[in-house]
């Protein structure tokens, strides 16, 4: 028996003679690519035929087999942004075919200039292009924020956008990866998917998940890395419901992808003598744990360094087409004067650096490297470039753990007598910088023992990924996503779903059948007409009917009899005359007013300026379906039936 629910819908007809047709919905705030794409934007496309829908909506197995069919069309699309990017790169850069860039040696030195920034002037242009359209001026809405505030709704075709001008920032040799273009096309296909079929929330959420699960598998050829990343960063949570999918979509897609381009392993150690100089025990932690601080630090202040570059740009009043191709220039003159391993993800640079012949570099070479890829990924993005740092904190992370392999022992002797090898340093120093980045402590876990084979090392870089995660999240509070997410406004600090409390709103809780009272009515008529033992609360309205205040009828009596019966007014019992709601404030932001006005019911206004009251809520009320919500995210998560 599936533990998903098998709820159907009740025809019209059912709802007795009285009914209405219900009015066209209206699209969300935003439009088809707002996320907000909903059943009728849905319908613009392909829908499943209505026995398909049917079965994935009732039958465990019908998702499964869906989100096997998402891991095989996302092995397919990363394969396909991977030869593109390959071929751009060749075609602007000379390569030899399947040379990679950032590995390269002997590129003439005005392509290795100019090469970035021309395509940043190509991106520039279809920009401006694009920019023509309307619908496409609005920000996309990546994974991590239709999981969290949309149910999974994305927009394909906002998707595709992102896509291609990732494959052109990455292609052209801008220092941004190509895993946030991956996951952004996988999943929009996916929720485009699960909108066809009519999916409920909760597994259309899942399905996000397991297009972006099958984008991270088949990008790195480790499908429980992919698999961790859709449940801490996508879904945001692990739950036994949604494991047989995901994992199938992630096997799918490392499979298909394997399949049609072969993925060089990220490190290739010959022995663990390359790693380790004796047998890792227990004491091996405390460097590692070391690191891991380290690696926190400079997490935080490589995301600061990006916001930085944003200001900069935004304040010179640069045309934001021209931006990237500017970018592109600066990023062009730091592989000019350091190395080309600062270009595009660094692929070819980390697999350098994890080869016997990479132990000839010093602190100087190290350090002076790993400032000029930091500041090249900081003005790639901060100039327009499209990408994210997923590699780019991989790379980062393997030059601080060498760095530290070098200069650790210089500052505390005693840590040259660990038996760890700058490249066991190297592989925990990639995974604690890309958690402080990106997230995720065991998508980095299971990264480094899939790269590696070695248990022993993944424990200790399990210890310094949950040192760094707790740096981070202590001291910083976000990661790169969801701190991009706070710079634009959005409440956002994982793919929790919380856009349940945004539909959850004063105007829809609220009691629409209030009868205000005027301001003006005598207090012994007022208490003639509300004896004790009606309702305890009556709305005032002044002359112009406008909110004056809440008169509580017990209190009123007190005051009547504390006066011994002479009259008095309302005004002398009115309370909380500033003291509001508004319909559009949410559940959340309800119950804090009613704890900050130590009041049990509040009016409901139309806004501050015309003050017209239009219903009443109680805190009990609200508390009430707040716990209700609350307790049917839980039975979503848990699996329970509904």
């Amino acid at each position: 028996m599936s533990q998903r629910s098998t709820r159907r819908r009740v025809p019209a007809a059912a709802a007795g003679p009285a009914a209405r047709p219900a009015p066209p919905a209206k699209p969300p705030r935003g439009g088809e690519g707002r996320g907000g794409e909903g059943r009728r934007a849905g319908r613009a496309w392909i829908q499943a035929p209505e026995r398909l829908r049917a079965f994935v909506r009732r039958s465990e197995a019908g998702l499964v087999l869906l989100a096997a069919a998402t891991g095989c069309l996302s092995g397919l699309v990363v394969s396909a942004m991977n030869i593109a990017t390959q071929s751009l790169r060749e075609l602007l850069y000379g390569l030899p075919a399947g040379a990679r860039l950032s590995a390269s040696a002997g590129i003439d030195p005005l392509t290795l200039l100019l090469a970035p920034c021309l395509g940043g002037a190509v991106l520039g242009l279809l920009i401006l292009a694009v920019g023509r359209f309307r619908a496409m001026r609005r920000a996309a809405i990546d994974p991590i924020e239709a999981n969290a505030l949309h149910g999974g709704r994305m927009s394909l075709r906002d998707s595709l956008w992102v896509s291609l001008q990732n494959v052109v920032s990455n292609g052209s040799g801008a220092s941004v990866g190509l895993e946030a273009g991956y996951t952004q096309i996988c999943a929009g296909i996916s929720s485009r998917l699960g909108i066809s079929f009519e999916m409920r929330r909760a597994d259309l959420r899942t399905l996000v998940g397991c297009g972006a699960a099958a984008a991270i598998a088949a990008a790195f050829g480790a499908p429980l890395t992919g698999a961790f990343y859709a449940f801490e960063l996508i879904i945001g949570t692990y739950a036994i419901a949604t494991l047989t999918p995901v994992v199938v979509a992630a096997l799918c897609g490392s499979l298909v992808a394997q399949a049609i381009v072969q993925t060089e392993p990220l490190v290739a150690f010959e022995n663990m003598q390359a790693v380790v100089t004796s047998q890792v025990t227990s004491a091996e932690i405390l460097p590692s744990l070391a690191l891991g601080l380290l690696c926190a630090g400079l997490g935080i202040l490589i995301m600061r360094g990006v916001t930085l570059v944003e200001r900069l740009v935004q304040a010179s009043r640069i045309p934001r087409a021209a931006a990237p191709a500017l970018g592109g220039l600066c990023v062009g003159a730091l592989a000019l004067a350091v190395s080309p391993q600062v270009l595009s993800g660094g692929h070819g640079a980390l697999h350098q650096h994890f080869a016997a012949t990479a132990q000839g570099y010093d602190v100087l070479a190290l350090g002076l490297l790993f400032a000029a890829k930091a500041t090249a990924s900081a003005i790639s993005i901060g100039s327009g470039f499209r990408g994210g740092l997923f590699f780019a904190s991989l790379f980062l992370g393997a030059l601080a753990g060498k760095l530290f392999a070098i200069l650790a022992p210089m500052a505390v002797p005693a840590l040259a007598g660990f038996g760890l090898t700058p490249l066991a340093y190297a592989v925990i120093g990639m995974s604690a910088l890309a958690v402080a980045v990106i997230g995720g402590p065991l998508t980095m876990t299971f990264l480094a023992l899939e790269v590696t084979g070695s248990l022993p090392i993944t424990g200790l870089v399990l210890a310094a990924v949950i040192a760094s995660s707790l740096t981070v999240r202590k001291t910083f509070g976000y990661s790169f996503a969801t701190w991009r997410f706070h710079l634009r406004g959005e409440s956002i600090r994982s793919a929790h779903d919380i856009g349940w409390i945004r539909t959850l709103t004063v105007g829809r809780l609220m009691r629409r059948d209030v009868r205000p009272v005027s301001l003006d009515t005598p207090l012994a008529s007022f208490l003639r007409a509300h004896p004790i033992g009606s309702p305890s609360r009556v709305i005032v309205v002044d002359a112009a009917e406008r909110y004056a205040g809440i008169v509580l009828v017990p209190e009123a009596h007190a005051a009547l009899r504390d006066a011994g019966g002479a009259g008095g007014t309302l005004k002398d019992v009115l309370r909380h005359p500033q003291d509001f709601l508004t319909p559009e404030m949410n559940a959340k932001e309800a119950s804090a007013a009613f704890d900050r006005c130590e009041s049990e019911a509040l009016a409901v206004l139309d806004g501050p300026e015309q003050r017209r009251v239009i219903g009443m809520l109680t805190e009990s009320h609200t508390l009430k379906r707040y716990s209700d919500e609350l307790e049917r995210q839980r039975r979503t998560i848990a699996g329970e039936p509904g």
